[in-house]
């Protein structure tokens, strides 16, 4: 490559690299390799699938720290005190207008509300939980958020001496020993206390016989099934179907929380959860319905479209980068498209001009030959049209434009022959 092309191969360079550095000004920062995960007490379901989210985001190189908490209205605060990037929230626990910093990753399963009761205490609802003693719930769990709810739509005094603010873990117990009557839970089926209830003798399960009607004055909460024998079909556990009434498990997360992560969460959320279970059939969740916060875009556009090509083919970290790195397509097509039409023709002109140089020389010989008033004056034009000549002999260009070159030398041969032919 000539001197000309590299200049101009130079200068193209510089003006990419310059598109490059400024539109690089506009690429997102990469994701954080640590996030915490606001869960739930170790006993329930939220910390056994935090486990889970441990697992596969520590596959594509990711660290999630595991928060251990009371529950989902903790999980709110921490989220909004940024002292979590996501957590489990429970349906109905959330409020989006007082949260703006706060948005969904979408809804993961049915989180069924159990209330256990000693089997000779003869509560069979929850109006009949007026006079008794009954664990609601802690302060800050999403179990206080949805029984208080209902104990009050049922008259029951929920700031009475009765109800009593116990973990789920204390209420198991006080509920085992006898020392209260009645106990609520939200906890997923497989969670081992629920299971562990459910074997405890002298125990039994109450059938909301009016779900529906709660469905209908509380919309975060949904009415299913528990089927007779879907536990253990071996002990018929439970020995009847059992009406149950259920908000949805949520992925909660701050708005800032880098976009290629909240899509690895989504994704992992539809590995955990995406299979169905005992209340949601395959493919039913994760899902857009049943949340508190507004969805997140990148929540959004994953649970439409499902994972894009880049995450489909290529590992986390690869599919981040080149998606932060899209941007940069914008200054090579800006400037790759006039650079491919302007080089062309700018390296013609580069070329030419030379040429064109000795053309004014050859011109200014030709005339000062016309008035040269004698032999030594036309001997040193002809010195000036051999050191022409010689240059001319020594330009390199590529062979595109050789033609120019000996029609070049052809006009010097032509004007020395004058000047030799007039002497």
């Amino acid at each position: 490559m000539n001197t000309d092309a590299l200049r101009i191969a130079a200068l193209s360079i510089l003006v990419l690299a310059a598109g490059f550095a400024l539109a690089y000004q506009f690429v997102e920062p990469a994701p954080p390799t640590r996030i915490t995960l606001a869960a739930g007490s170790k006993s329930g379901a939220y910390y056994a699938f935090a486990k889970r989210y441990h697992q596969i985001l520590a596959r594509e190189g990711i660290e999630l720290a595991i928060l251990e908490t009371a529950g989902s209205v903790e999980n709110i605060r921490l989220l909004n005190q940024a002292q979590a990037d996501v957590a489990f929230v429970q349906g109905g626990t959330g409020d989006a207008a007082a949260t703006p910093d706060l948005v969904s990753l979408g809804s993961l399963y049915f989180e069924p509300l159990w209330l256990f009761v000693q089997d000779d205490s003869g509560i069979d609802s929850v109006r009949a939980l007026a006079g008794r003693t009954v664990a609601a719930g802690a302060d800050g769990s999403g179990t206080w958020a949805v029984a208080g709810q209902l104990l009050a739509d049922n008259g029951v005094d929920v700031e009475g001496p009765g109800v009593r603010r116990l973990s789920s873990d204390d209420a198991a117990r006080a509920l085992i020993a006898g020392d209260v009557d009645a106990a609520f839970f939200v906890s997923s089926p497989s969670s081992p206390l629920i299971r562990g209830l459910l074997d405890a003798p002298g125990l039994g399960l109450v059938s909301f016989a009016r779900a529906d009607a709660y469905t209908r004055r509380h919309r975060h909460l949904s009415a299913v099934t528990l089927h007779r024998g879907v536990l253990d079909l071996g002990r018929d556990v439970p020995d009847h179907d059992t009406a149950l009434l259920a908000p949805a498990a949520t992925l909660a997360a701050r708005s800032g929380l880098h976009p290629a992560l909240q899509t690895l969460l989504v994704q992992a959320a539809g590995e955990i959860h995406g299979a169905g279970g005992l209340f949601e059939e395959p493919g039913q969740f994760p899902s857009a319905r049943f949340v508190d916060f507004p969805l997140s875009d990148d929540a959004r556009r994953f649970l439409e479209d499902g994972p894009s090509l880049l995450q489909k083919y290529l590992p986390f970290w690869a599919a981040a980068m080149l998606d932060r790195l899209k941007v940069m397509l914008v200054p090579l097509i800006a400037l790759m498209m006039p650079l491919m039409k302007i080089l062309p023709p700018t390296y013609r002109w580069r070329i030419r001009s030379r040429i064109y140089t000795w053309y004014g020389d050859l011109t200014r010989i030709e005339r000062e030959a016309e008035t040269a008033p004698d032999g030594v004056a036309r001997g040193a034009l002809l010195e000036r049209l051999a050191a022409l000549e010689r240059d001319v002999r020594r330009l390199h260009v590529p062979l595109s434009y050789t033609d120019e070159v000996y029609n070049l030398r052809l006009h010097i041969d032509l004007v020395t022959r004058r000047l030799t032919s007039s002497d």
